[in-house]
């Protein structure tokens, strides 16, 4: 067949439906539109945002669904900006089709999202939060029971070197400025001024500084120990199921025994609320909204102890399971009540129920770490204001509890899970197809040799014949250079057809043969389905 050449074609007036290329719908976004279908999420959207609707004026904008949709989108791509945002959903016929969106609508514009998430408060996006969390109630998927509480910090987009003075509004260079002028410099040069400022003591505090582009980002030291403008995001997840009861922003700065109270507080009115019982009007926004009713451990680490934080728990019936940091002797005089809390913490950290429940906290609040700012795109945020960062987190969480029901339900919970999907249930069926020529006999053989002398030329005679060799373990050096053909470097186990070490009974010889299925997938499969013979590996004895 000739090839063609590029050539500018005019554009048509207009296209035939029939001559339009077909699309197929994505494995992924469409069961997860199964998922909000069914749980009538557009109607729910709109009937909460209909304060925002105009009566009688002004142009209709887009709908709820598919603004909520759209981060959705942006959570699951791993994309943070809006205008990145914007790009996909419009690069993409198996998004537009998510978004519910026919080829003669236009896909939202990066300003209209901007536009609609300015126009929507808070309160807004934390009910389509709760609204996700009503959905895994159903599905079973929500306990809230034993709470894990952990934070991480988010970099602001704010520069540094941006900073001005709370009191005068000078830059750091002026600041640095006017202190040599104080000292007799009247002009200085800019290597001079940094030769001033490496000598001072200095402290760069938040009571003195702040970024006038995002006054309410703080500086603090981030964990690689960088020293950047941030925020804090704290999650309160459930410890059985994994899902994030509550997510909230605050400042960096703020300490995690003052920020815990503000978090617990979301965590404990919406643990009531699935459970049917709101929380009463007193203890709306403190720790008391914590009720006995739902919650009944926290978990976090020694950051989160402090005898009031630990006794306000236990005085509405919370047992806490917080790590304690090495202090000096601490004088509980009139404290009879936080004492005892302090000193039943203590106890409760050796047993073997508090060890497995520190353990579980750090494996799931971690891994919401690494899906909703990580992979998620958040860790350094595009938008400016806890507020608005505030906006964003929380549809990120609300998808990040979506994929639990989706992983409930069609066993993927991403759409990278989605299209491996297919692949996996294809090598599951070559391997059935092809059980019948498994390898007879699998040994273990155990190298005595370092690292560096497997990987020399050897001589495979010393192990017999017909040998092949999977993870490159040479027992014998000789001066041959003809190296055996290998396996992955995954599997530890040498196959024969000749020899074999006596098994004790049948269960290890299925065992083996088990063990061998991946040399037979990534060797011996793929080359039966180009059409080659599979002979058995050449000896190289004499």
């Amino acid at each position: 067949m000739a090839l063609g050449k590029r050539r500018q074609k005019q554009t048509s007036f207009w296209v035939e439906t029939s001559q339009l290329q077909a699309r197929g719908r994505h494995p992924f976004y469409s069961r997860l539109n199964e998922i909000l279908d069914r749980a009538k999420f557009d109607t729910y959207a709109e009937r909460i945002c209909r304060k925002y609707y105009a009566p009688t004026m002004g142009r209709p904008s887009i709908a709820p669904g598919v603004y909520f949709r759209c981060f959705l989108v942006g959570y699951f791509e791993g994309i943070d900006s809006e205008r990145g945002i914007a790009y996909r959903v419009s690069d993409s016929l198996s998004l537009r089709d998510f978004l519910g969106l026919s080829l003669e609508e236009q896909t939202p514009d990066h300003s209209t999202l901007s536009k609609t998430r300015r126009l929507m408060n808070l309160g807004t996006h934390k009910a389509v939060f709760r609204w996700v969390l009503k959905q895994l109630a159903r599905e079973g998927l929500l306990s809230g029971k034993n709470l894990g509480v952990d934070a991480t910090t988010l970099e602001a987009n704010a520069a540094l070197r941006s900073i001005v003075r709370r009191d005068n509004g000078l830059s750091y260079d002026e600041h640095v400025a006017e202190l040599m002028k104080h000292e007799g410099i009247e002009e200085p040069t800019p290597a001079q001024r940094q030769r001033f400022d490496r000598k001072r003591k200095k402290s760069l505090s938040n009571r003195e500084w702040v970024n006038p582009h995002d006054r309410e980002a703080r500086i603090t030291k981030m964990k690689d120990g960088r020293t950047h403008l941030a925020y804090k995001a704290e999650h309160a997840v459930d410890l059985e199921t994994g899902a994030v009861v509550a997510v909230t922003v605050q400042p960096a700065d703020r300490g995690d025994t003052a920020s815990m109270t503000t978090t617990l507080a979301e965590a404990g009115e919406t643990v009531t609320e699935m459970a049917g019982q709101p929380a009463e009007a007193e203890a709306v926004g403190s720790v008391a909204a914590v009720s006995d009713i739902g919650v009944e451990r926290v978990v976090a680490d020694k950051g989160y102890h402090s005898k009031e934080s630990v006794a306000a728990l236990a005085e509405v019936g919370v047992r806490t399971v917080i790590a304690e940091p090495e202090r000096k002797r601490q004088q509980w005089a009139g404290q009879s009540e936080a004492q005892a809390a302090v000193y039943a913490n203590r106890r409760r950290l050796n047993t073997k129920t508090a060890k497995a429940l520190m353990r579980r906290r750090g494996e799931l609040i971690e891994r919401s770490f690494a899906h909703l700012y990580d992979t998620g795109g958040m860790r350094r945020v595009h938008l400016r204001g806890k507020n608005n960062i505030a906006k964003r987190v929380l549809i990120h969480a609300a998808a990040f509890n979506l994929s639990l029901i989706l992983r409930q339900i069609f066993k993927v919970g991403t759409g990278r899970q989605a299209a491996d999907l297919f692949a996996a249930l294809y090598v599951a069926f070559l391997a059935l197809t092809q059980a019948e020529k498994w390898p007879q006999e699998v040994i273990r053989y155990d190298c005595p040799l370092p690292a560096t002398a497997r990987r020399r030329n050897c001589c495979r005679r010393s192990l017999g014949q017909n040998v092949t060799l999977s993870t490159g373990c040479y027992r014998r050096r000789c001066g041959s250079s003809q190296r055996p053909r290998r396996s992955p470097a995954w599997v530890d186990y040498i196959r024969t057809d000749i020899q074999a070490r006596p098994r004790p009974d049948g269960n290890a010889r299925t065992l083996d043969r088990f063990l061998s299925l991946p040399v037979m997938l990534t060797r011996k499969i793929p080359r039966r389905l180009r059409g080659e013979r599979n002979e058995s590996p050449r000896s190289t004895g004499n």
